[in-house]
């Protein structure tokens, strides 16, 4: 972006993967990559991943359906994040951050999620202060607790008020438990 800013396109979790442009036939993404919150992961060399397509099409299907929903939520998180105000804006990214996370604590300083928004972090500070306000969240230092989520998706209605099943997932058939499929993903889009 110009002038050095930046802000985020989409959001992954446990639940996806990076480098989409590689399934689309690519050699690399034009975008970066930032952990927004200690976990763990895999890195799968594209050497390795292209065979692995071509040997199998459940696989590719898979992923040609992972990539979909991918570029559904980040056309809607573009849209969101111009034209909504920063709480709400906030709110929404909190929420999409917990559901790839594991409990109500999100650890990170305001300046992550300002970077993620295109904000200043002053204005996402001001923001959280509102959510606190309201009973939603509470933060801390390098720390943000979701407490009422009901609360923070009623914020967010307008922009989340679909919430649907973009994706299924299953085992390839020529991998070791294939019999059993995947759970089927929900994005908060």
């Amino acid at each position: 972006m110009t002038g050095g800013r930046q802000s985020e396109a989409g959001i992954v979790g446990r639940d996806g993967m990076t480098g989409v442009a590689v399934l689309l036939g690519q050699d690399k993404s034009p975008n970066e990559t930032y952990i927004q919150v200690a976990g763990n992961g895999w890195i799968l060399p594209v050497e390795a991943l292209r065979p692995a397509i071509a040997a199998s099409q459940s696989l590719r299907e898979s992923l040609l359906r992972y990539a979909h929903a991918f570029l559904i939520h980040s056309s809607r998180t573009a849209l969101v994040n111009g034209h909504s105000k920063i709480e709400e804006r906030l709110a929404r990214w909190l929420l999409m951050v917990q559901d790839r996370v594991e409990g109500n604590r999100i650890y990170l300083t305001h300046e992550f999620p300002a970077t993620m928004l295109g904000a200043r972090r002053p204005g996402v500070t001001t923001a959280l202060q509102m959510l606190e306000y309201r009973g939603l969240v509470h933060a801390r230092r390098g720390e943000i607790t979701i407490v009422d989520r009901v609360g923070m998706k009623q914020l967010t209605m307008v922009l989340t008020a679909r919430r649907s099943k973009v994706i299924s997932v299953w085992h390839p058939p020529d991998c070791p438990g294939s019999d059993k499929p995947l759970k089927a993903t929900e994005f908060l889009l």
